[in-house]
């Protein structure tokens, strides 16, 4: 049986929430602790691989992450509800838009990997791809996407978290998942309220990626910049992050 997600809430407005390449569904930080649950009920999903899930079987590709998603909301009882997704989860989202588009009522990027994939140069695709097996590897991606001036005693610790809450397998498996998976003609002109959410210091996902990507495939796309945080908003600037998350949550 799939582990039940972790729900923070029990208010009206129904949000499906997907973690990033290095999260679960229990690292999202102060964000999820801030959440106001007479507001929202929010339910944070582990993918395959991940959480409470390590161990688990799969393909560990986006299709597969939008299958159990919209699995865990019929479990809620969820007709609809509004998608928010962090990194990697900002395309699973989409995926999930792609293949319920009647049942989604808007989707939160933060600092979202688009629906095109990511292109890498040799480099960066040795970096990356170096990930799953070498701790050094995930410490440098998290220090350069977030601006390479954060304490390494925090940074350690998100680095500790993904080794601890994913299976090495299926982490280097997503990798193909979200850099290399392109369906954006199936959301492209898509008329869903979107907002996207990126930090300053993010030189991998920030506004220039988004005005390139979702500002040009979503008509009702929108784009705020957060100071002062780069890729992991929901640790660097949550009170900011939930600001913006209350107001594009209670517009829809």
């Amino acid at each position: 049986m799939t582990p039940r997600p972790v729900v923070v809430g029990t208010g009206p407005r129904h949000v499906l929430a997907l973690h990033g390449w290095f999260g679960s569904a229990t690292g999202w930080g102060p964000f999820a602790e801030l959440l106001d649950g007479d507001r929202y009920s929010v339910a944070f999903v582990d993918y395959r691989g991940y959480g409470a899930r390590r161990g688990e079987t799969g393909s560990f590709t986006l299709a597969e992450i939008a299958t159990d998603a919209l699995a865990a909301a019929d479990g809620l009882g969820w007709s609809d509800f509004a998608v928010m997704g962090h990194s990697m989860g900002g395309t699973a989202m989409q995926r999930v838009l792609a293949d319920a588009p009647d049942r989604v009522r808007g989707l939160l990027g933060i600092s979202p990997v688009p629906s095109t994939g990511v292109p890498f140069d040799d480099r960066g695709w040795q970096l990356f791809s170096s990930a799953a097996e070498d701790p050094a590897s995930r410490y440098a991606i998290v220090d350069l996407t977030t601006g390479n001036r954060l304490s390494p005693t925090w940074i350690d610790r998100v680095v500790r978290f993904s080794l601890a809450q994913s299976d090495v397998s299926a982490f280097a498996a997503y990798l193909d998942a979200w850099a290399r998976t392109d369906f954006a003609d199936e959301v492209n002109g898509n008329p869903v309220p979107v907002q996207v959410v990126v930090g300053e210091h993010d030189p991998a996902l920030g506004a220039s990626v988004v005005e390139q990507t979702f500002l040009q495939q979503f008509p009702n796309a929108a784009l705020e910049v957060l100071p002062n945080a780069g890729h992991y908003a929901m640790f660097e600037t949550p009170v900011a992050l939930l600001t913006c998350a209350e107001r594009f949550f209670d517009g829809l």
